[in-house]
């Protein structure tokens, strides 16, 4: 793997050399945007908005908008030269315990690794005493051209980086909820329920669209049809819609 960061976690006066490296590799669906009277490709040209010409990558560039609406040319050079602490070391904040972190402000994982012989010891000291006290690191860090907050967490004697959301980032739901009175029969119902549905092994789970999208695909080419899902009806009487459930799922455990 190539790192994509690399630069020191800093927690006190204690300085862990590490590099981050993408943890994950989502898969897209494939499609491409084409014409849809013939199916060719669509190309994306960028353009000069002044010039009307096409410009090639080499003459792109990123541009700030200052508050008056003037535009500043920013090359990569001056982005390196950006004054900003967290551009190569990543500061530990504070430490919480996991369960202070709402999940909802979670955003994409990074595998650390320690950089050097010299990284060995702080590393797994970290990793230790994370684990030991079942807490998270909050730090810092600037990755690309965004500084976002993270937290640094122990699994299975790694760490592993969490960039975060800002708490600014996070849309309130609004009136999306409209809380209904429930009975004490109804939450034991959902409780037995829960405990017949428990224990999911994730690992073996899949992606099934890619594999659907192909069965439509097929059946366009070859002039079939797929067959259509019914829609779930959600529950008139949900008492019965509770032990119907129950009934429905026992009977798969005693059947396995």
């Amino acid at each position: 793997m190539r790192a994509i960061w690399t630069g020191y976690v800093t927690f006190g006066l204690v300085s862990l050399p590490v590099h981050l490296y993408s943890a994950t590799d989502e898969h897209g669906t494939g499609f491409h945007q084409v014409h849809a009277p013939d199916g060719s490709r669509i190309k994306h040209r960028r353009v000069c908005e002044s010039e009307d010409v096409e410009v090639p990558q080499s003459e792109i560039a990123r541009g700030w908008e200052r508050p008056d609406g003037r535009t500043v040319v920013l090359l990569d050079e001056d982005l390196a030269a950006l004054p900003l602490p967290t551009k190569r070391t990543m500061d530990v904040l504070g430490f919480v315990d996991e369960r202070d972190v709402d999940p909802v402000l979670y955003a994409k994982p990074y595998w650390v690794g320690a950089a050097g012989e010299q990284g060995q010891r702080p590393y797994a000291l970290l990793v230790e005493a994370l684990a030991r006290r079942g807490r998270v690191a909050v730090a810092k860090v600037t990755l690309r051209t965004r500084e976002r907050l993270a937290v640094l967490r122990p699994r299975h004697g790694m760490l592993v980086l969490h960039t975060l959301l800002w708490p600014e980032e996070i849309r309130e739901p609004g009136d999306l909820s409209s809380p209904a009175p429930v009975t004490e029969r109804e939450l034991e119902l959902a409780e037995l329920l829960m405990n017949q549905l428990a224990g999911v092994e994730i690992a073996g789970l899949h992606d099934e669209y890619a594999a659907a999208l192909e069965q439509l695909a097929v059946a366009k080419m070859t002039g079939g049809e797929v067959e259509e899902l019914e829609e779930p009806v959600p529950a008139v009487d949900l008492m019965a819609a509770l032990e119907a459930s129950i009934r429905t799922a026992s009977k798969a455990r005693s059947d396995e």
